[in-house]
C-alpha cells in the first residue's frame, strides 16, 4: 500500500488543483473543499480566486513552463486533479501545444518528485489520439500529454476525456460553436445523450477518482464520455 493509498483508506487526504479558475477546476475546488475526505487543497494558477476557507492554500505561479519552484508546495501531496487548458483558436497552434503538453508535463515532473505516491486525475478531452495520428492537433496534443502521465511514474492516474461540458451557470462562450451547443443543449442532449457531461458533475468525478481511487488495482484507468456519466450516476 502506498502513502497515498493509506491516506486514502484512512479519509485524510491532501489535494492539489491546477485550473481552479476555469469552468471545471472552479467546480472541482468548491467539491473538494465540502469533502470531507480532503483536509486541505492546494490551487495553483496565475491569479488569485477571491475565495477564502479553512482549507485552501492559494499559490500564485505566472510560469507553468518551470515549475520548479513549486516543489516545496507540491510535497506532501496525496492526489492532483489538473484542469489547466485552452481552447483550440483562442491561442496559436504552438501555444496549445505548450499549454496542453508542455504545461502537463512540466508540473508532472515537479509532482512527482516532490510527491511520488500522489493520484493525478487529468482533464484531457474527446478524441484524444495517443497515437499522435490524428489530423486535429488539440487531439494529438492531449494524446501526446496522456502519455506522458503515464510514464511519469506515479502509481494511480486517471483520463478524463469528456464530448461537450455544459457550463450549467452562464458564462461567456470562448467561440460561436459553444454558443451554438449552449442555446440547443436541451435538444442536443436528447438526441446525443452521450455526448454531453455537465462541468459540475465531471469535476466530482475527477476530485473523487483522485482521492477515492476507482479500480485501485490499475496503474491507469481512461474514461471517456459515457464512463464519466456512470462514475456520476453510482
Amino acid at each position: 500500500m502506498t502513502a497515498t493509498d493509506h491516506e486514502r483508506a484512512s479519509g485524510q487526504m491532501r489535494l492539489v488543483i491546477v485550473g481552479a479558475s476555469g469552468m471545471v477546476g472552479g467546480y472541482a475546488l468548491r467539491y473538494a473543499l465540502e469533502n470531507a475526505t480532503v483536509t486541505s487543497v492546494t490551487t495553483i494558477g496565475r491569479k488569485t480566486l477571491g475565495i477564502s476557507h479553512p482549507k485552501l492554500t492559494e499559490v500564485v505561479h505566472r510560469d507553468f513552463a518551470d515549475c520548479s519552484s513549486l516543489a516545496d508546495t507540491l510535497s506532501g501531496q496525496d492526489a492532483a486533479v489538473f484542469c489547466l487548458g485552452a481552447y483550440t483558436g483562442a491561442v496559436s497552434d504552438a501555444e496549445l501545444r505548450t499549454i496542453t503538453v508542455g504545461y502537463t508535463v512540466e508540473f508532472a515532473r515537479v509532482l512527482y518528485r516532490s510527491s511520488p505516491g500522489a493520484a493525478f486525475s487529468f482533464l484531457s478531452g474527446n478524441g484524444a489520439d495517443p497515437t499522435g495520428r490524428s489530423r486535429i492537433p488539440f487531439a494529438r496534443y492531449k494524446g501526446e500529454a496522456e502519455n506522458a502521465l503515464l510514464a511519469a511514474g506515479f502509481p494511480h492516474v486517471y483520463i478524463f476525456r469528456p464530448a461537450y461540458i455544459y457550463p450549467v451557470e452562464p458564462r461567456r462562450e470562448p467561440n460561436f460553436s459553444y454558443r451554438l451547443l449552449r442555446a440547443t443543449y436541451p435538444a442536443f442532449r436528447m438526441l446525443f445523450p452521450n455526448q454531453v457531461i455537465r462541468a459540475d458533475d465531471l469535476a466530482r468525478a475527477m476530485v473523487d477518482a483522485a482521492v477515492r481511487g476507482i479500480g485501485s488495482e490499475h496503474h491507469a484507468v481512461v474514461f471517456e464520455n459515457r464512463d464519466i456519466q456512470a462514475l456520476v450516476a453510482s
